[in-house]
């Protein structure tokens, strides 16, 4: 029995076949990846939220109060809410990484996801009762006093409006567009210990609320 090859025109359709396949697979898989990371960096946000919520159990329910991003330094990283929250979760815990995030300088830092209230502790009217606080206090603190005393005004201005704005703001986010979608491109964690799309709070001072 004579075998029969394939013609060009068969190669030709099978290739064209091949082609289509792959056109169609291809962002398949990129989508199937890409909800992989997000689901991946929302697990990792209850994860974290575990350790703030445990921090705020201990402590009268205020809110950690720290800087809002890690700063790398000569001597290591320093700051920022892994190492503030080191005693509740290991500060090499790989759910301070989103899975999505590829930028050697923020995973640098240890943590791919920005402190909220350690940004908006900065708004005017937090720093004026802050200020206030400090002149009435008179000359005679010491500068660790001081320290622990700006950061318990700033602990309980954000508490105060985390309390009363925690639906519509998150605590810890993505510190960069990660997510590729319609809408929102950043995860978050709320005070309630939900984890979504994540917009970003505006200032307290600026018409978002008054802490």
């Amino acid at each position: 029995m004579v075998r029969r090859g394939f013609t060009l025109v068969e190669l030709m359709v099978t290739v064209a076949v091949i082609g289509i396949l792959m056109g169609v697979l291809v962002p398949a898989m990129g989508a199937i990846q890409r909800e992989s990371r997000n689901t991946g960096c929302l697990s990792n946000l209850r994860q974290d939220f575990v350790a703030i919520d445990a921090y705020r159990q201990q402590n009268g329910g205020r809110l950690p109060m720290c800087e809002f991003l890690p700063v790398v330094t000569d001597d290591g990283i320093e700051g920022g809410l892994p190492k503030f929250l080191a005693g509740f979760m290991p500060e090499d815990s790989s759910s301070w990484i989103c899975p999505a995030d590829q930028d050697d300088e923020s995973t640098a830092t240890g943590t791919s996801y920005v402190y909220l209230p350690g940004l908006l502790r900065y708004a005017p009217a937090v720093q004026a009762d802050v200020v206030t606080l400090l002149l009435s206090m008179g000359p005679s603190m010491d500068p660790l006093q001081v320290e622990r005393m700006r950061a318990d005004t700033e602990a309980r201005a954000m508490t105060a409006f985390w309390d009363g704005e925690g639906a519509k703001y998150p605590l810890l986010a993505d510190s960069q567009d990660r997510h590729r979608r319609v809408g929102s491109e950043r995860n978050g964690v709320f005070a309630d210990g939900s984890a979504k799309m994540a917009d970003a709070p505006e200032d307290p001072a600026q018409g978002g609320g008054t802490p």
